[in-house]
């Protein structure tokens, strides 16, 4: 695991747009991107767009949902798709919303389309974020995808606190992918980051850590506002 740290969100975002790049252009053949809601993410994708790539190798891929319609302001791939993969040739992979769908049809609709585009069950990159209450993906504290079946790539996701459903990538698929890389900024996250890279004994493990001790190779991209709390993790400082 690597931790890297940026001075400001405009300096990460211009840091995790190269590191996609770079990971996109060093891929012999196709790639798969797995895209994250959020804030952060979108300051990437941004600036992404802009970069110099062989987009129609990509296919790109939410790892979490809002169950909202496709075109809602709320929803994670509308959101992604405004700022980035509209603008791109890229592929890009969608759970359904539809009135008369649940949530756990769409999940496991999208699960099946997962399987198609890993034959080998791994993903090149997933891009996560983290919330204040160290939730990521769809994977909140307290809620039943954290203990989802091994056999299971995606699911749905009821999270009483929101009283609202989402769908979500599981510890399983997320933790078999190649590499998997956490943005994470703003002051507010601190303690949490600081609960999941440095957990004192007793405190509750909080889901972004669950994503940890798999095969993937975990990179987390962090502003020095989030780093502020942590003292005992090694840091590289860009």
């Amino acid at each position: 695991m690597q931790v890297i740290v940026h001075s400001d969100p405009e300096s990460l975002a211009e840091a995790a747009a190269d590191f996609i790049a770079g990971a996109v252009d060093s891929a012999p053949d196709r790639f798969s991107l797995g895209l994250a809601g959020g804030s952060t993410p979108l300051a990437t994708y941004r600036v992404l767009r802009g970069r110099d790539l062989d987009w129609h190798k990509v296919d790109a891929w939410m790892s979490d949902e809002r169950w909202v319609p496709l075109d809602h302001p709320e929803c994670n791939g509308h959101q992604a798709a405004t700022a980035l993969m509209d603008h791109v040739g890229a592929r890009f992979f969608r759970p359904r919303w539809a009135p008369w769908l649940t949530p756990a049809d769409s999940a496991a609709h999208f699960e099946a389309t997962l399987r198609s585009l890993h034959p080998d069950g791994r993903a090149d990159l997933i891009l996560l974020g983290m919330g204040d209450d160290g939730h990521t993906a769809s994977l909140f504290p307290g809620t039943a995808a954290l203990d989802a079946p091994e056999s299971r790539w995606y699911v749905d996701n009821y999270v009483p606190k929101l009283d609202a459903h989402r769908l979500t990538a599981t510890y399983r698929f997320l933790r078999a992918a190649h590499r998997i890389l956490f943005l994470v900024t703003g002051e507010a996250k601190a303690p949490a980051l600081r609960q999941v890279l440095e957990p004192a004994d007793g405190e509750e493990v909080l889901p972004a850590r669950g994503v940890l001790g798999g095969d993937a190779e975990v990179i987390w991209m962090v502003d020095e506002a989030a780093a502020s709390q942590l003292s005992s993790t090694n840091l590289v400082r860009h």
